[in-house]
């Protein structure tokens, strides 16, 4: 049966695999031969399911939000991972692997960070589960995502600045492979997306999709049918989107939005479009798009979200792009924060920025009437305020 999962060897269609230096080749190989039988086993389920009801506090709720409802002529539930213990999705990804660092042996944690919930989340399973917790974060964002910042080492984690390239995503997920290469043996490389090199983007996917599972036990419960007419989640590496989608993939009567980080607009050369402009090529270990140019080098990416702001695409992505599967949107910066006030001021919810591009494709696409939509709300805004609060100048028409 064909299907737009991974196959045995890490790929989606064309995308994905594992192209890694040589001195991480076996501690990615024994990752690949543990993941799966970890994962399926009845001591990690019984204590991931766990974690996630009395730790993480989910289910999440799916809320059906009203007043967003009326304005764009559709049924709109929101998914609420902003609900989340620490505030986003990534929490549901940081418990599963660093039950299989503790499987595996691992002592030692590292991670990357754009916006910094990946780092939260990270440092705080780390904190639960007392490991050590080193998380690279580019300057940039550092000084974007100051209380982050704070709330990792609160948490007892180091936090790295890293200075190369424009000091962002790209940068800290560069830092952090070094890392890893200096001492593969001990430590659990934590990574936050469905990117990197097999089997990464499917455990993360696999970690990550009990949202979508339980949007399907919510959807029955609401509306006596367990699939939506439409899927809408942003993506930069695309963590939140690939839950959100993977128990709907292989069906087709739900259509898929994905929203990317347009930036100051796609032929602006300060964008993270990566599906629109991106061309086939290897970043962190896997093949992707990636914006690049004509010589094969990467471009650096620009968007005023710091977790969108990534010059590649999970290869799940990748694929639901190349085969047609999904519909992808670009959100510029001024479009996503004013999606960002209309959902505070019609339903009470801050979003965070990464999920206000998500908000902001509603009124780039036409909804035929009474069509039923889920929206991942992937994270709250808390760390946002101030990027809200400089442009307090945004009138919305309501």
């Amino acid at each position: 049966m064909k299907t737009f999962l991974a196959d045995k060897d890490g790929y989606y269609g064309e995308f994905g695999g594992a192209y890694i230096p040589e001195i991480l080749h076996q501690c990615v190989e024994d990752l690949k031969n543990t993941y799966l039988k970890v994962l399926e086993s009845k001591k990690f389920q019984d204590e991931y399911l766990s974690l996630l009801r009395d730790y993480v506090g989910r289910p999440s709720p799916l809320y059906h939000a009203k007043r967003l409802s009326a304005k764009y002529g559709c049924k709109i539930y929101l998914k609420r991972e902003d609900l989340n213990h620490t505030g986003s999705h990534k929490i549901n990804n940081t418990i599963g692997q660093i039950l299989v660092a503790r499987h595996m042996g691992k002592k030692r944690i590292i991670a990357e960070t754009g916006a910094g919930q990946h780092g939260v989340a990270t440092a705080t399973v780390c904190a639960l589960m007392d490991m050590e917790c080193v998380v690279y974060m580019g300057k940039t964002d550092i000084e974007r995502q100051h209380i982050n910042v704070e709330k990792m080492k609160m948490l007892g984690a180091t936090v790295i600045p890293v200075t190369s390239g424009n000091m962002t995503l790209k940068d800290a997920t560069n830092e952090a492979i070094r890392d890893w290469c200096c001492d593969p043996a001990n430590t659990f490389y934590i990574i936050g997306s469905v990117v990197g090199p097999h089997p990464y983007p499917d455990m993360v996917s696999r970690l990550q999709s009990v949202i979508s599972k339980e949007i399907k036990r919510q959807l029955m419960e609401k509306e006596d049918r367990d699939y939506p007419d439409y899927l809408i989640a942003c993506v930069g590496g695309g963590s939140n989107a690939a839950g959100t989608v993977y128990h709907y993939v292989d069906d087709m009567r739900t259509k898929i939005v994905l929203a990317e980080a347009g930036g100051l607009g796609v032929t602006t050369g300060m964008t993270a479009a990566t599906i629109q402009l991106g061309k086939t090529g290897i970043i962190h270990g896997a093949r992707t798009y990636v914006i690049q140019n004509e010589d094969g080098q990467i471009e650096e990416p620009y968007s005023i979200s710091a977790g969108l702001d990534y010059p590649g695409i999970g290869p799940i992505h990748a694929n639901l792009a190349a085969k047609n599967r999904a519909s992808v949107i670009a959100v510029n910066d001024d479009e996503a924060i004013k999606a960002a006030f209309e959902l505070t001021r019609l339903e009470g919810i801050i979003p965070a920025l990464e999920s206000a591009h998500a908000l902001g494709a509603l009124n780039k696409f036409s909804f035929p009437p009474n069509s039923l939509v889920v929206l991942t709300v992937s994270g709250r805004g808390d760390k946002d305020i101030h990027t809200y609060l400089g442009d307090n100048s945004q009138t919305i028409n309501l």
